[in-house]
């Protein structure tokens, strides 16, 4: 397998997982969410990732997810779900899961947590890639993983088999550019944090992107993608600077990014919203009102 074993490209939301009243996934909004922006345009989903707060889910709540939201994208788009685990054991049963549910590719980062030298990380996923049957995206999020993938070992991580593309979510644009550099001729590479500086990398090459904003931001955060190919420089420019702004104004003033998301979803009267998981904590007091304010002010709400 390698990039032309697959069709992934253009712009797919990472999701969120919303829940109901007694903390279970709430199926319904859920769906409602994904229909939203795959009728607004984006080409597939990604669900069960950092967004999609997979480390507060329980395995069978992370399984159960993928079912859902096969069901949900049937014949609409690609889906990539998160099966990503600190052990080879459980990264290749939830793989294994995921595949069973009818999704197209799994999204795998490092194993979190315990730091791990190159070699390791390295055998961590060839350990994976011998016994699942789905494509891999590798994930590179060191902020979340403490292990990254440098270029050189996307590099490494590409020769194996089930390795078809990179999600590139360091926020360094050196290392995402260098990422592309080496590994665009085999593998499919996907722009993570797009609000920062997707319209660059989709000019230089990227296959898509993938971000939480679209969850609330409609066609704005879709347009990170398709104003730079579709050659429109002054929506471009445009949806670039708003969304600068939009990531500095969710992560400030005592605010993180999945909280924020959800929040603003709830002002949008979007679905997909409501609590995030513990030990996240829904914004309240300043935070919640410098959200609102800042909503105003970008012309959001």
């Amino acid at each position: 397998m390698d990039r032309n074993s697959v069709n992934w490209a253009g712009p797919m939301p990472a999701v969120t997982t919303p829940f109901t009243d007694d903390g279970a996934i709430d199926e319904k909004a859920f769906a409602q969410n994904v229909e939203r922006m795959i009728g607004e345009g984006a080409t597939g989903i990604v669900a069960g990732g950092c967004t999609g707060e997979f480390w507060a889910l329980s395995n069978a709540e992370r399984k159960r997810l993928y079912e859902i939201s096969a069901e949900v994208m049937k014949g609409k788009g690609t889906l990539i779900v998160g099966t990503g685990a600190v052990t080879v054991d459980e990264t290749v049963d939830l793989t294994n899961a995921a595949e069973k549910a009818g999704v197209d590719g799994a999204l795998i980062l490092p194993p979190y947590f315990v730091k791990l030298s190159d070699d390791e990380i390295v055998a961590h996923f060839s350990d994976v890639n011998d016994r699942i049957g789905l494509p891999v995206v590798a994930y590179n999020i060191p902020g979340n993983a403490v292990n990254a993938l440098l270029p050189h070992i996307v590099v490494r991580l590409a020769e194996l088999d089930r390795v078809v593309a990179v999600k590139e979510s360091s926020g360094d644009w050196n290392n995402y550019y260098a990422t592309y550099l080496a590994v665009h001729e085999k593998l499919r590479v996907f722009c993570g944090p797009s609000s920062v500086f997707g319209v660059p990398a989709v000019d230089l090459g990227a296959d898509g992107t993938v971000d939480c904003f679209p969850n609330m931001w409609p066609h704005g955060g879709l347009d990170l993608y398709f104003a730079p190919k579709n050659g429109d420089r002054e929506k471009a420019a445009e949806v670039q600077a708003l969304g600068r702004k939009l990531t500095d104004l969710c992560t400030s003033g005592g605010r993180t990014l999945y909280p924020a998301t959800k929040a603003a979803m709830d002002m949008m009267g979007l679905a997909g919203g409501g609590r995030p998981r513990r030990p996240l904590r829904p914004l309240e007091g300043e935070p919640l009102k410098g959200l609102e304010t800042g909503l105003k002010a970008l012309g959001l709400i």
